[in-house]
């Protein structure tokens, strides 16, 4: 149960953190801090969930066998949870600055490329090719790779469904691409280095 609540929280605070950046203005750009809250809650919860805080990733982990089946739809539910309790939060404190949302073709291959590139260096990390002391930096340093490729090629560049959901970047190319981008990218580190 305490894994599901860390992953609960961890989308929270990611959730928050992109939703009141975006509300707000805040002077460091959203893409900077998404990677330093999820490089902060690799390594404070990474040992008791494995930090995915992202169905994307979840569904990429269990594509190659690194969780269980019957934990996928727990996680899933934990992370949609934490965004919801996000969303609410800021809907009722400074309210959500909507984005457009598109649902195109390049949208979601844009949030394909950017979700492979991050599902990739996720996959270094749980193969044990970074060191431990370096996998907050090198996911968090993915991710924030990840959002650049996806936002330059067009999309909003947020990788993660349950984000998506919680700042109302929520539509079908916002769950597909970034769920196929990262089981490509995990599937590709696999195939590559064992």
């Amino acid at each position: 149960m305490k894994k599901y609540l860390a992953e609960a929280l961890g989308t929270f605070a990611l959730t928050l953190v992109v939703a009141l950046s975006l509300s707000a203005k805040f002077s460091v750009a959203t893409p900077v801090l998404a990677g330093l809250v999820l490089m902060l809650f690799v390594y404070t919860i990474g040992d008791m969930s494995g930090s995915h805080i992202n169905p994307a990733v979840t569904v990429g982990l269990w594509s190659i066998k690194k969780i269980k089946n019957n934990e996928v739809v727990l996680y899933v539910v934990a992370q949609f949870f934490g965004a919801a309790a996000a969303l609410l939060l800021v809907s009722f404190t400074v309210g959500i600055a909507p984005l457009p949302v598109t649902n195109s073709l390049m949208v979601g291959l844009a949030e394909l490329v950017g979700a492979f590139f991050f599902g990739f260096g996720i996959a270094s990390v749980v193969y044990g090719r970074t060191p431990a002391l370096f996998s907050g930096v090198v996911i968090g340093g993915s991710l924030l790779l990840g959002i650049a490729i996806a936002a330059t090629l067009g999309s909003n560049g947020v990788l993660n469904p349950a984000v998506a959901f919680g700042i109302q970047s929520f539509n079908l190319v916002y769950i597909l691409g970034p769920i196929a981008g990262s089981v490509l990218g995990m599937q590709a580190y696999k195939y590559i280095n064992l």
